[in-house]
């Protein structure tokens, strides 16, 4: 599995007119949980489907994008954050320790 980088509003439009199942992770390159968080959900990720995209977007660049995906998926802004996305609308929000694969799978499923 690939992180895609989110760095632009057209992607993020993009991934709102999508069908089907995407993921964002909203990661602070400088926050040492967001990295813990990140490393322990790349651990699992093999398990996600193949064919979902797993978006990426670094907070500390992009902070008006984060802010973006706040309002455009009506959730509070934390970092690190995992949105699951499915037809356009957040199905999943997850932040800090709650960020868990099985949880994501179990929504899936």
């Amino acid at each position: 599995m690939n992180w895609i980088s989110l760095e632009t509003a057209d992607q993020l439009m993009a991934i709102k007119q999508q069908e089907g199942y995407s993921l964002i992770f909203k990661h602070s390159t400088r926050c040492s949980i967001s990295m813990m968080a990140k490393r322990r959900f790349e651990l699992d990720w093999d398990n996600l489907p193949e064919n979902m995209p797993l978006y990426f977007l670094d907070l500390i660049k992009y902070r008006d994008l984060s802010n973006q995906v706040a309002q455009l998926f009506q959730v509070h802004h934390e970092s690190p954050q995992l949105l699951l996305i499915k037809d356009g609308e957040c199905i999943l929000d997850q932040s800090h320790s709650g960020i868990s694969i099985d949880e994501t799978l179990e929504v899936l499923n």
